[in-house]
């Protein structure tokens, strides 16, 4: 081990050697089930799921283990029953990087443990601000930028499933309207495990006042995980997807970006490499890559989508 290591906050694994750590965790999913799983312009295969995904579970799974047996033994000391709250796992990473992929195959994979079975999946598009309201303020430019969001609600959200309350709403967004959808919710009943994935969800706020500190939403996380790659790996990505887009979703009239539908191959590619850098590469030079190092684990995809380093934060 060099002395970069051994100073480093993180032990790294190459491929290979994480893949050891699987042990004889079985591989649950199927090909089928793994399809349903899959993003957009998302090349995952099962080797994938089974290289680096059953090892993060199995962690995950002492994580969650460990944290059910505090919880059984503080009951013990108080001499009371307190109510049971989740265990939050919280992903992060660019626009295009792949995390909602991450999201829901872990969420499929943690839900066939035995001891946490129920698992909910929660993304902070739901608390931006409606669209009416980033228009007033002059921010549907800035859309995932973290003013962009109500940061309060998601708080206050927060708050409610640690306090173990029995039912809490989160509001629900439509990529296909891009906004809000204001009478529909998603209702979390006290899950085993909460995964919340969002683009800013690893940042500190800024106090509003002098030695008055606020909440963050990584105060309420009990495990985080960075999906991270090279910027030239997740812009080609990102344009690879408004490809596939305009060719797909974008031609439903109903569709925000329905004035896309007929851009030419050119012209989309085009369009998507202007989006990404006045936009997109902004945010995440300024607001999401200088949270990487806060996550307890990081993933790191080469150009072909495959991970190919993890960083483990030390105990």
């Amino acid at each position: 081990m060099t002395d970069n290591e051994l100073l480093s906050p993180y032990i790294t694994f190459t491929r290979r050697d994480w893949k050891q750590l699987r042990a004889s965790v079985p591989l649950p999913l199927t090909e089928e089930e793994l399809e349903k799983l899959r993003g957009i312009n998302e090349r995952i295969s099962l080797n994938e799921v089974s290289d680096i995904y059953l090892p993060l579970t199995r962690l995950l799974n002492i994580h969650v283990a460990n944290s059910q047996d505090t919880y059984k033994a503080v009951n013990l000391f108080l001499g009371q029953l307190t109510p049971k709250v989740p265990y939050i796992i919280g992903i992060a990473g660019s626009v295009a990087v792949g995390k909602s992929t991450t999201a829901r195959i872990l969420q499929a994979l943690l839900t066939r443990w035995p001891n946490h079975p129920k698992v909910d999946l929660v993304t902070t598009d739901g608390f931006l601000y409606p669209n009416r309201i980033l228009e007033q303020r002059g921010l549907m430019k800035r859309k995932g930028f973290p003013e962009s969001y109500d940061l309060q609600k998601l708080i206050h959200f927060l708050i409610d499933v640690k306090a173990g309350k029995s039912e809490v709403t989160a509001p629900v967004y439509s990529h296909l309207e891009y906004d809000i959808l204001p009478n529909q919710v998603q209702t979390i009943r006290q899950p085993d495990i909460l995964i919340i994935e969002g683009l800013n969800i690893l940042q500190t706020p800024k106090p509003k006042k002098a030695n008055k500190p606020r909440l963050a939403v990584s105060d309420f996380i009990d495990f985080s995980i960075y999906v991270d790659a090279e910027e030239q790996d997740i812009r080609q990505w990102y344009v690879d997807r408004f490809h596939i887009l305009c060719r797909t979703a974008f031609q439903n009239p109903n569709s925000y970006f329905h004035r896309y539908a007929n851009l030419s191959e050119e012209e989309a590619t085009e369009t998507a490499t202007q989006i990404w850098s006045e936009i997109n590469a902004v945010n995440l030079e300024k607001n999401i890559l200088p949270t990487r190092y806060r996550a307890n684990l990081i993933l790191k995809k080469g150009a072909n989508h495959k991970i190919q380093e993890i960083k483990l934060r030390k105990l």
